[in-house]
């Protein structure tokens, strides 16, 4: 590790990077644990809670699915920076209004914006990842962000189950919120640094 960083220019970029993807991947999956449970509380155990609890959980991959092509030219435009940092903030203020959400339906449409927002995300940070290493160090770079990834969806299950059992189900999205305002501010501090260096 010490030796790749050794040849990294915009090294704190690097690791905000790998830090960026474990709290996006942490806050998709804090609330995989409990979505049923929350899906069932919302309907008050009545009706076909398996299929709305499926319906609700995929609705973040339309939302992707829908947004991410255009996303993808809007980044070419400008700059993945920009876009990260439009997404994280746009995640932050999807993640509130689940607190108060009163139906599944109202938790699935939030969740809809919260694909749009993810569709941000990734690529972003891997086009960053990509513009800002040697192309010897690749596949070291790539491979640690995909521990951090792997690191964020452990870190995000057990989270969102500590916090559900501790307290209510709905405050998942508040804390999670919360790790999105603190990335935002990360990515913004050593953003603006780069800014130049990375449109060159």
């Amino acid at each position: 590790i010490k030796e790749i960083f050794a040849t990294l220019e915009n090294q704190k970029l690097i690791v905000v990077m790998f830090i960026t993807t474990l709290f996006v991947q942490a806050a998709l999956m804090s609330i995989a644990p409990i979505i049923s449970l929350l899906v069932k509380e919302l309907m008050h155990g009545q009706g076909n809670v398996s299929f709305v609890s499926g319906i609700v959980a995929a609705m973040p991959g339309f939302g992707t699915l829908l947004v991410a092509s255009r996303l993808g030219v809007k980044m070419d435009r400008i700059g993945p920076l920009k876009i990260l940092v439009i997404g994280l903030a746009a995640a932050t203020l999807v993640f509130i209004p689940m607190y108060f959400v009163s139906s599944p339906w109202s938790l699935g449409m939030w969740r809809f914006l919260l694909g749009i927002a993810n569709a941000a995300l990734m690529p972003a940070v891997q086009t960053l990842l990509t513009i800002s290493v040697p192309d010897e160090a690749f596949g070291r770079i790539f491979s640690y962000n995909q521990s951090f990834q792997a690191a964020g969806s452990m870190i995000g299950a057990v989270l969102g189950s500590i916090i559900s059992g501790l307290f209510d189900y709905q405050v998942v999205f508040l804390v999670t919120a919360c790790l999105m305002l603190c990335d935002l501010l990360l990515v913004w501090s050593v953003g603006s640094p780069f800014k130049k260096e990375l449109k060159a």
